[in-house]
């Protein structure tokens, strides 16, 4: 349900650049990258489509609090990191006015 909602503010905010992008939720990824690690998403910019893994996401984040707050954090986070990606931008100017406020 996050990735849903986060996905669903920033296509209000790149409506032209996220219109052919399809999102997918996977349980992991299918294998682990040396020197790296467990991957949380993966951007194929060719195909348009960025994959979320749902296991790594969920239990391999480290939260100084485990609460659901920090959960969605954690989850908002790699949606912001995948589309960022994709697009070739910082993942800080995908929503600039959103955090103008803090």
């Amino acid at each position: 349900m996050t990735i849903a909602s986060t996905v669903d503010y920033l296509r209000m905010v790149w409506p032209t650049e996220l219109s052919d992008v399809s999102f997918e939720v996977a349980p992991g990824p299918l294998a682990v990258i040396p020197g790296v690690g467990v991957e949380r998403y993966a951007v194929d910019a060719r195909a348009r489509r960025i994959t979320f893994f749902r296991l790594p996401i969920q239990r391999l984040s480290r939260l100084h609090r485990n609460d659901e707050l920090h959960q969605r954090m954690v989850i908002e986070s790699c949606v912001f990191r995948g589309v960022a990606e994709l697009l070739g931008k910082d993942p800080w100017d995908l929503a600039p006015d959103r955090f103008r406020h803090f």
